[in-house]
């Protein structure tokens, strides 16, 4: 299959979706709902929405109860890098090519239009008008599934453990916990969420849970190594700038051509875990391969 052609039509749907559900900047208050879609539109590549589509049609026919729940996932994303490039955070001054929202809206409003975004996303996980078709218990799994893998436990948990390991001779395994939790709880997320809604049975769950914890792994092992290696150009935004911080990586403790060793075992290894399913689940394959292959 093309893999690029399957990223660009599922994110076109995902960003026709979204441009339904955000304000204009024209709705009251209107300097928060600017702020908002500078950086939900700034031009993601939606790889956290499409993994949960590619999840929902590796299982079946998914409902129209996708986008939604897909596109909450995307939202979550652009809070947590809105407050990610926070002076008190990361201190970026660029994201995707563009400065950061706190450089444009001031720190205040970039915090704010980081929580509304953070809202929204459970917004739409509960209303049943953009849910139709799904019972009530599989809506409330997706909403418990979002919560915890962006919440204490998850992406937020894992962001505590990355500030608190900045400038220290941590091991491996904090490394590992570090990324478990700030990468890979919310792609984990993204798969689950998505298979529940096409009603994955319990060892299709398993499966697919098994394939989202090695593809997260290869996620983040693959953008550690972008930022060792790639440009501004490539990447968006300034590069090195986990060893500036004084951050360890996987390249730390690999190098870089280890490190990509590493990132091409776990994409076979997330791959052989979809042994069950058929040709369905083929964007699922290539997307693994796509996560390490990317060059931004």
């Amino acid at each position: 299959m093309d893999i690029s052609r399957y990223l660009e039509q599922k994110r076109e749907e995902v960003d026709r979706f979204l441009e339904t559900i955000i304000p204009t900047v024209e709705t009251a208050p209107t300097t928060l709902h600017e702020s908002m879609r500078y950086s939900l539109f700034a031009g993601g590549k939606r790889i956290r929405p499409i993994l949960a589509i590619a999840a929902a049609e590796a299982v079946g026919a998914p409902s129209r109860a996708i986008l939604p729940v897909a596109s909450s996932l995307e939202l979550i994303h652009t809070y947590s890098l809105i407050h990610d490039d926070l002076p008190a955070m990361d201190n970026d001054d660029y994201r995707r090519g563009k400065l950061t929202n706190h450089k444009v809206y001031g720190e205040a409003m970039a915090i704010l239009a980081g929580d509304a975004l953070l809202t929204l996303a459970f917004e739409l996980c509960s209303r049943r008008d953009l849910l139709n078709g799904l019972d009530a218990l599989r809506q409330v799994q997706i909403i418990h599934e979002l919560a915890q893998g962006a919440g204490n436990l998850g992406m937020v948990g894992g962001q505590v453990l990355d500030i608190q390991a900045e400038n220290k001779e941590i091991n491996l395994s904090t490394l590992q916990a570090i990324h478990a939790h700030k990468t890979g709880m919310l792609i984990r997320a993204a798969v689950r969420m998505g298979a529940i809604v096409s009603a994955a049975t319990a060892a299709q769950l398993e499966h697919l849970t098994l394939y989202a914890e090695d593809a997260g792994l290869a996620f983040q092992i693959a953008d550690d190594v972008l930022n060792v290696i790639g440009t501004r150009e490539e990447l968006g935004k300034n590069a090195n700038t986990d060893a500036q911080r004084g951050k360890k990586t996987y390249p730390t403790f690999y190098g870089v051509e280890g490190a990509r060793t590493l990132a091409a075992q776990c994409t076979d290894r997330a791959i052989s875990r979809l042994q069950t399913f058929d040709a369905k689940a083929d964007p699922l394959r290539e997307l693994a391969r796509y996560i390490t292959a990317r060059r931004n």
